[in-house]
């Protein structure tokens, strides 16, 4: 080997070297996630959508992103979060209402029989939530949910549920919205009530959630006009509302769609039926040791996913954390 071949071999050796030492350097966007397919489909995805020599460019403008909340964002079980704030406040205005005493299902919210609840679900919850969070001003609202969550704990774990949010999506949420994508929330919630924490916790803005809502009243007060909620309520946000709230509220279709459930079909198929690009990611609850093991009212979209292309996203595999602080059930 002459000295020049030698020269171009070192110098060869030297890049080889140096890239690895890039490689090794290379930030991780997403530490929450584990290596493997879905966060490997999540990076690729995101990389080609934004990158203006791809064929599959899209313009910031078109770079929608849909989250469901429930069992998405934070976690559910045993019942909705919400569910337990609306439980506090049939207690704290329980002195006057001496009759819910002895009627259902109020009574069942008073003696804490979260059994029954459970079993009558939205029948029980409906009235309730109607006694608990109408007849005041929005901003009333938002002040006791806020309370709320910064003080109220899980029944199980202990922790406040603001801190029972899912570490990898909501890191994910972050990372799209640097990529120039516009995350929204599109739940079955109340949006009052979800607009309460949806910045301070997912560093999602209010205006960028879409629930479920009561009727709104404009009235005259004493400090001037304000919106109030009423006992009505629209449809519920569910199903294909998802999608005709959708188009109705962000009046373009979504690319990317994060759900995990039967309640969340609609929204994802209506992302990934799109002309375009489209990524969907399907949560599945696998993991009983770190959070809660389930899939009741996920079998029909956890079945129809592998047909549409979706990723199906393991909890129990695909997670490095599931909480921002680990907790064990």
């Amino acid at each position: 080997m002459t000295k020049a071949h030698e020269l171009i071999a070192v110098v060869l050796l030297l890049v080889a070297l140096g890239t690895v030492e890039i490689a090794r350097a290379a930030p991780d966007f997403l530490p929450a996630w584990n290596s493997g397919a879905v966060k490997t489909a999540i990076l690729s995805y995101v990389t080609t959508v934004t990158d203006p020599e791809s064929d599959d460019y899209v313009a910031a403008s078109d770079r929608v992103a849909v989250f469901d909340n429930d069992g998405t964002l934070w976690a559910e079980q045993p019942m909705f979060f919400q569910f337990e704030f609306v439980l506090q406040r049939i207690r704290q205005l329980a002195p006057e209402h001496p009759e819910w005493r002895s009627q259902q299902p109020f009574q069942a919210a008073l003696e804490e029989d979260r059994e029954t609840l459970l079993e009558q679900g939205f029948r029980a919850f409906r009235p309730l939530a109607v006694a608990a969070q109408t007849g005041m001003t929005l901003e009333q609202y938002h002040d006791m949910a806020s309370a709320f969550l910064q003080t109220a704990k899980h029944p199980d774990l202990g922790a406040r549920y603001i801190d029972l949010v899912y570490a990898p999506v909501v890191e994910l949420v972050a990372y799209l919205q640097r990529a120039g994508f516009k995350v929204f929330i599109v739940s079955g919630g109340d949006i009052g009530f979800i607009r309460a924490y949806a910045e301070q916790v997912y560093g999602i803005p209010r205006e960028n959630v879409i629930g479920s809502s009561v009727q709104y009243e404009l009235k005259e007060t004493d400090a001037g006009l304000a919106v109030f909620r009423e006992g009505g309520s629209t449809a519920p946000n569910v199903r294909r509302f998802k999608a005709q709230n959708i188009q109705l509220h962000i009046g373009r279709r979504p690319i990317l769609a994060v759900g995990n459930s039967d309640g969340d079909l609609a929204m994802l198929k209506y992302t990934s039926d799109g002309s375009g690009p489209s990524l969907v990611l399907l949560i599945n609850h696998d993991d009983a040791d770190r959070e809660f093991g389930y899939n009741e009212g996920a079998e029909r979209v956890l079945a129809l996913a592998p047909s549409q292309g979706w990723h199906t996203v393991s909890v129990r595999r695909d997670f490095n954390i599931v909480f921002p602080t680990q907790l064990t059930n």
